[in-house]
C-alpha cells in the first residue's frame, strides 16, 4: 500500500502572502487526503494569518526530529521563531529574508535526512533575501547551491501540460547561442529522470525546434535543429529514452495539451512560458528538477500590495501542493 507523502511547506518572506497562503490552501481537507503538509517557518505568523481569516484551525508545533503527521483541522508547523509578531506587513525586511532562507534550509537538511519527501516553497523577496545577507537570485539558486546540484532546469507544470526549459532568463539572441547537444540532452534526460521517478514509465517527451515549422528541412533558419537539437534527440532514443523531435512548437504543444506527450522541452523562456500562462496563470507551477529533492513552487511572488489582507488567492499553492504529490518518489 503507498503511504501518504511528507511534504514540507516553506513559509518564504511573512511580510508577503506566503503565511496566508498557506492557511488558506491548508483549509482543504482534499489535500491531507493525499499528504501530510509540515510547514516550515514561524508558528506565531501562521497564527497571525489564520486569525486574518476566522480560520477554525489550530497551529501544532513539531521538534524537527518528531515522526511528522498532520490532520485535517491542524497546521503542523516545525516552528524556527525568528521573527516578531508584530513584523509588518509589506514592507522589505532584512530580518524576514533571512527566515525565508532558513527555512528553506532547513527544509533541505530535512529533505536530506529523509524527514520529508518533497519541498513545496512559498514565494520570498529577493531584496529582503539580499538584506538578510543571501545573495541568491532566487529559490532555485539556493537550492541548487546548498545541495550541490550543477545541472538543473525550470519546469512549468499545469493540469493539462507539462514543460521543461533548455534556457529560461536570458535574451533571445544569447539564448539560441547557448543551446548546444550536450544541454538539450542532459534537459531531456532530467524530463525523463523526474517523470519515470513519480511513477510514469517510459515518459513521452517532444523536443521544440528553435525556428519556424523545426526549420523545415533547413528552409527556414541556418540549420539549427540539425547542429544543436538532433544530436541530443539521437543519443537519448539510444538510450531508450522515449523522445520524439526537434517538432514545431506551435503544432507540439496542442499535441501535448491533447495527451500525445506527457512534457515538452521548450528552447528558450518565452517559447515555454507561454502556452502554461494561456492555460492560466492561477494553475502554473514552477518545479526546480534536478535536484535531489523534488521542489515545487507558487507561481507568483509576494505580493506585499496585498499581505494582511485576506484576499490572497491559493490556486497556485493548491496546484504546487498537487504537483508535490505527484512529483513525489513513491513508497
Amino acid at each position: 500500500m503507498t503511504k501518504k507523502p511528507i511534504i514540507g511547506i516553506t513559509m518564504g518572506d511573512a511580510a508577503g502572502v506566503g503565511p496566508e497562503v498557506i492557511v488558506k490552501s491548508l483549509q482543504n481537507k482534499e489535500i491531507y487526503d493525499q499528504v501530510h503538509p509540515i510547514v516550515i517557518g514561524d508558528a506565531k505568523m501562521l497564527e497571525r494569518a489564520a486569525e486574518i481569516f476566522n480560520a477554525d484551525i489550530t497551529v501544532k508545533t513539531v521538534d524537527r526530529h518528531a515522526a511528522f503527521t498532520a490532520e485535517f483541522g491542524e497546521i503542523v508547523c516545525v516552528d524556527l521563531d525568528l521573527l516578531p509578531a508584530d513584523l509588518p506587513f509589506g514592507q522589505v525586511s532584512g530580518e524576514a529574508g533571512n527566515a525565508a532562507f532558513q527555512y528553506l534550509k532547513t527544509a533541505i537538511e530535512l529533505a536530506n535526512d529523509a524527514k520529508i519527501d518533497a519541498i513545496c516553497t512559498a514565494p520570498l523577496n529577493k531584496e529582503a533575501l539580499h538584506k538578510g545577507g543571501h545573495i541568491y537570485p532566487g529559490h532555485t539558486e539556493i537550492l541548487a547551491d546548498l545541495t550541490n546540484t550543477k545541472d538543473f532546469s525550470m519546469m512549468l507544470s499545469s493540469p493539462k501540460l507539462k514543460v521543461i526549459h533548455v534556457t529560461t532568463h536570458i535574451g533571445l539572441i544569447d539564448a539560441i547561442n547557448q543551446i548546444e547537444p550536450e544541454r538539450v540532452y542532459k534537459v531531456i534526460r532530467l524530463a525523463h529522470d523526474t517523470l519515470s521517478k513519480s511513477g510514469i514509465k517510459q515518459p513521452k517527451i517532444g523536443v521544440c525546434g528553435i525556428n519556424p515549422h523545426a526549420g523545415e528541412n533547413g528552409l527556414f533558419g541556418n540549420g539549427e535543429e540539425e547542429e544543436k537539437i538532433d544530436p541530443a534527440i539521437k543519443r537519448a532514443t539510444e538510450e531508450g529514452i522515449n523522445v520524439e523531435g526537434a517538432l514545431p512548437a506551435d503544432t507540439l504543444f496542442f499535441r501535448a495539451q491533447r495527451g500525445d506527450f506527457d512534457i515538452v522541452v521548450a528552447m528558450y523562456h518565452d517559447q515555454g512560458h507561454g502556452p502554461i500562462k494561456v492555460l492560466g496563470l492561477e494553475a502554473g507551477v514552477n518545479i526546480t528538477v534536478g535536484l535531489p529533492i523534488i521542489r515545487t513552487s507558487v507561481d507568483h511572488g509576494t505580493a506585499f500590495d496585498i499581505a494582511g489582507k485576506g484576499i490572497v488567492d491559493d490556486g497556485s499553492m493548491l496546484e504546487a501542493l498537487r504537483q508535490a504529490i505527484e512529483l513525489a518518489p513513491k513508497k
